[in-house]
């Protein structure tokens, strides 16, 4: 009975160790990877039409489409790993999003999953929005590499394969380099309906990427489902420093300076994230933040 015994704590013992070390691999990889990329992008993250240290790109594929930000967060790793590191505090992110009408995290047999309602860009009943439920994925987590991902089956409309990935490592002890990505897949419906958005009330609706420069000065950008992507992919990158931002007021304080924080962030690129005024938005995410909090007591 002994020597059984001894073999089989001999074999946890031997599993737990090769967990660990695929765990410890795949944040050395991750680490090294995102250290490799800051180096590859000096020149975009420093010299760009952001103001900011950001680069982004897009890409669509077979009705996939993605959008990728890398990003310098004026931030210690140590915040932004606590902060964004666990799925407690990205319905509090999430919600500074123009069309997140309502998130709830939820943890039912061992899955956590963030349950948002999504829709307009106004004012709106929740019986009117969509359901999208992101099924919360931990990664690799350490001292110095982070990343973890968000997954949805079904969006509007035919809308699926939603995929929301994260990753950061420090750069030093007050910055971070993150790399946020926001990927889904369309249906012929769904392309249908963007279609007739961009010939009415979508028309002037572009993205960030420059597809050409005229010579007389003006910048032709990407449009169509990159647009899209890429003009949600910012709003989701500037929702996450928005809330790091709140996280220096005192905790009373901290939902009106992100929601400031946001909407002052989205108005530097008018072109692309113009939506609705300032009182406009304040006002709705005030009502929103409210629901939100009420349905969780």
């Amino acid at each position: 009975m002994l020597p059984r015994l001894t073999s089989c704590l001999l074999l946890a013992a031997s599993c737990a160790l090769a967990v660990g070390s695929s765990a410890y691999a795949q944040t050395q990889t991750g680490a090294a990877a995102m250290k490799s990329r800051y180096e590859e992008l000096q020149g975009e993250l420093s010299n760009n039409s952001y103001h900011r240290p950001l680069y982004l790109n897009s890409r669509e594929e077979g009705g996939n489409v993605k959008g990728d930000i890398y990003a310098v967060l004026n931030y210690p790793f140590a915040q932004v790993r606590e902060s964004l590191d666990n799925p407690d505090h990205w319905c509090d992110i999430l919600i500074l999003h123009l069309n997140t009408k309502y998130c709830r995290m939820m943890r039912e047999n061992g899955r956590t999953t963030l349950r948002m309602q999504v829709g307009k860009k106004t004012e709106q009943d929740l019986n009117d929005t969509y359901r999208v439920d992101l099924r919360y994925h931990g990664g690799a987590s350490a001292a110095d590499y982070f990343s973890s991902s968000m997954l949805a089956d079904k969006g509007p409309l035919d809308t699926s394969n939603y995929r929301i990935e994260i990753e950061a490592t420090p750069l030093d002890e007050k910055r971070s380099f993150l790399h946020f990505s926001y990927a889904y897949s369309y249906g012929m419906a769904s392309k249908l309906a963007l279609r007739a958005y961009l010939m009415t009330a979508g028309r002037d609706k572009v993205g960030f990427s420059v597809v050409k420069r005229e010579a007389n000065g003006q910048t032709q950008y990407v449009s169509g489902s990159r647009a899209t992507v890429e003009r949600n992919t910012m709003r989701y990158y500037l929702a996450i420093d928005a809330y790091l931002s709140g996280l220096e007021a005192p905790a009373g304080e901290r939902l009106e300076k992100r929601l400031t924080a946001w909407y002052g962030a989205t108005e530097q690129y008018p072109r692309q994230l113009h939506e609705v005024s300032r009182e406009d938005y304040l006002s709705m995410k005030r009502k929103e933040v409210a629901r939100q909090q009420k349905a969780a007591q």
